[in-house]
């Protein structure tokens, strides 16, 4: 299918059938979000995958018993980095100058810019910037999931802050965005599977200014 194709076929699938999803499909998946765009390539995320039964039974009641979580074949947490520290983006850096055979301090100014930008910042503020990123991940990562023909559910119905403890994120120096639920579509008990997808108007949508 081309990507139109893919897109239109997706929708926020609300039953799974628990049958797994190949290894090979959801690396793709993965690789998809790891290549997303993101400013100033920092990448602000971890992406935790989750098949355990037991752990997605106890996530269920935390997003609100939603059946996806325990029916998917993987369940993906995006979480984001809690604050960007200088130490975060020297790591970042050091790596791109590292792998595109750079001399060393040629991205320096570059790199203090940043710094003043995020020092400037409250953490809270640090965060919300961080949760941006993610979105851009996770956008990516629901398109590649359609183009393999793989259901996913977009997922922002849970309590952070519990699943946060759940998964022992403020050690890790994260807090999670968004959940997503990859498996397959039982289309017999989906009451939203061959419901029409409904989108604004293009015209409403899209304002060209020529």
């Amino acid at each position: 299918m081309s990507i139109l194709e893919s897109l239109h076929w997706r929708y926020a699938t609300k039953r799974m059938t628990g049958e797994k999803v190949p290894q090979e499909k959801i690396d793709i998946i993965l690789e998809a979000a790891r290549m997303a765009p993101t400013s100033s390539g920092i990448q602000p995320f971890t992406i935790l995958v989750i098949t355990d039964k037991k752990l997605l039974e106890k996530i269920q009641p935390i997003a609100y018993n939603q059946p996806q979580v325990t029916e998917a074949s993987h369940l993906l947490v995006f979480a984001a980095w809690d604050t960007v520290t200088p130490e975060k983006i020297d790591y970042v850096y050091d790596q791109i100058t590292k792998e595109r055979n750079l001399p060393a301090g040629t991205l320096i100014d570059y790199v203090n810019r940043l710094k003043d930008m995020f020092a400037a910042m409250t953490p809270e503020e640090q965060f919300n910037w961080a949760a941006k990123q993610t979105y851009l991940a996770f956008g990516v990562a629901t398109t590649a999931a359609a183009i393999e023909k793989i259901d996913a559910t977009p997922m922002e119905g849970f309590v952070n802050s519990e699943l946060d403890k759940l998964l022992g994120l403020k050690e890790k120096g994260l807090r999670s965005t968004t959940l997503m639920a990859l498996g397959y579509r039982d289309t017999a008990n989906d009451w939203l599977a061959n419901m029409k997808k409904v989108r604004r108007p293009k015209e409403e949508l899209i304002i060209e200014l020529n």
